[in-house]
């Protein structure tokens, strides 16, 4: 693929503030504790962390509607949150964003998941999570219908699995079969758990260790790269499969065609905590405009090397991203000797 047009990818990042996706997933809360280091405790060969200042951002899936919202969109929110302070901090969160939530419902059953990181610095020290239960089968059925109730019209759904319940062989199940009916694209970011109930989907984007651990194989050179893609496509029946590598960027791959690599461009790496929900969210609203596959991953890959230059979990906006498409040297090319 040679270089995408500027001028059309601007065209397409213009076009996501009319883009009305659902996102259904696993929604959690993140709280940042930011302070300093400057002495060892006494009563333990740990560092003591004089806090200066704490905030809180929507995590997991609502990392999603968050990236969505920043840029222009209009997402619907599927999901529940627990009867709890850190799900009304999430309720409030979304109202502030201007959000659809009328697919999010408070549930007694279950604890909102939290997780807090403790950073001085700008260095992760600690995480402390506090994790949902199990949710139950009533819970899981009432998600599905919410679901279903939101497709019509929609131009995406996005599923952002982080393995924490919400998202099941039945609600995939649903998905992939309203999706052989409607127009929607519909976009997976995996976890293990589900591994094998996903199917029928427009993109599937696991990280490198998820796609060696759904593919059985490891990576370490441009065959191995791959051969896990093919490998995945044919496991999830999937329309592509895009692998995020971190530091080596992004891998495409689509059915019939040569894989190809979309080398990282970010200056510097700061934070990659939600570089993923970032990926998906720009993936899917690429995907939503009329862009292609090729652009999709590629715009993908320009929003990646820009939130991981931020701390903590971050967004960016289509300002952002327009200066990038201008400045970025987009890099395509096909794997060659050595994945990089």
């Amino acid at each position: 693929m040679k270089k995408p047009d500027s001028r059309r990818l601007i065209r397409l990042v213009a076009a996501f503030s009319s883009r009305r996706i659902v996102v259904v997933g696993d929604l959690m809360l993140d709280r940042f504790i930011w302070g300093d280091v400057r002495r060892i405790s006494p009563e333990a060969t740990v560092p003591v962390v004089r806090v200066t200042r704490e905030s809180v951002h929507l995590g997991g899936a609502g990392n999603v509607v968050a990236n969505l919202a920043a840029l222009g969109a209009k997402p619907i929110v599927a999901g529940w949150v627990g009867r709890d302070q850190p799900g009304r901090v999430i309720v409030r969160l979304l109202e502030e964003l201007g959000a659809d939530a009328s697919g999010l419902f408070v549930t007694g059953e279950v604890q909102t998941i939290e997780k807090t990181r403790i950073l001085a610095h700008s260095q992760q020290v600690v995480r402390l999570d506090r994790e949902a239960r199990s949710p139950s089968a009533r819970l899981l059925g009432r998600l599905h219908r919410i679901v279903d109730s939101k497709l019509r019209g929609v131009h995406a759904v996005l599923v952002s699995d982080y393995g924490k319940g919400a998202v099941g062989r039945d609600l995939l199940d649903l998905l992939a079969a309203r999706r052989r009916r409607g127009r929607f694209a519909y976009l997976i970011d995996p976890k293990q758990p589900n591994f094998d109930a996903y199917h029928g989907a427009s993109l599937v984007k696991p990280n490198e260790l998820e796609a060696t651990a759904a593919a059985g194989l490891g990576i370490d050179d441009a065959r191995s790269l791959g051969a896990v893609g093919t490998r995945l496509l044919e496991r999830w029946q999937s329309e592509a499969v895009m692998i995020s590598r971190g530091e080596h960027g992004l891998a495409l791959f689509q059915r019939g065609l040569p894989a190809q690599t979309f080398p990282a461009v970010a200056r510097e790496v700061f934070d990659v905590t939600g570089a993923g929900d970032t990926v998906m969210a720009v993936a899917a609203l690429a995907l939503a405009s009329g862009g292609s596959l090729e652009e999709a991953a590629y715009l993908a890959n320009v929003a990646a090397a820009i939130v991981v230059g931020k701390v903590g979990t971050a967004t960016l906006e289509r300002a952002e991203l327009n200066a990038a498409i201008r400045g970025a040297s987009g890099a395509v090319r096909r794997p060659g000797r050595r994945a990089r």
